[in-house]
């Protein structure tokens, strides 16, 4: 059962994220958007805290074909997500090994002060430029 707290954080990210999203060509749903490139899946995954009151959010590229688990499970490119993936980048860390922001909304008590948590996270994910997610992935996970 989801909290009032967590039902204000998803309609708030319906009404600011979500319409950006799809206007840069993702599809899918919360928690999980994908967006096919000419050589990539650029994938997003909200993930929000099991105690409440935070999200943070996950990034992570695939090979258009899709992915392949370890196991041998063959992930299509309409279901894979940046769960899927080994490596995952989370929004607003300087580095691998940091953790990356946690979006609180514990404290938010308006429709306006979740909207607020929604738009400082959508400035930090710069998904207008295509090959912004690939050059990310570049730079932390070179090949």
């Amino acid at each position: 059962m989801l909290s009032d707290q967590r039902r204000e954080m998803l309609t708030a990210l319906k009404e600011v994220v979500i319409p950006v999203l799809r206007r840069q060509g993702f599809k899918g749903s919360l928690n999980h958007f994908r967006r096919r490139n000419k050589n990539n899946i650029d994938l997003i995954t909200f993930q929000f805290n099991k105690w409440g009151g935070s999200f943070i959010v996950e990034l992570a590229v695939c090979p258009k074909e899709g992915t392949t688990m370890i196991w041998g499970k063959e992930i299509l490119p309409n279901k894979v997500t940046a769960h899927h993936m080994n490596n995952r980048y989370r929004l607003g860390s300087k580095s691998i090994d940091q953790d990356g922001i946690w979006f609180d909304y514990e404290n938010a008590v308006t429709k306006e002060d979740y909207q607020k948590v929604a738009e400082r996270m959508l400035k930090l994910l710069n998904t207008a430029d295509v090959g912004w997610l690939s050059s990310l992935f570049k730079r932390f996970f070179p090949s």
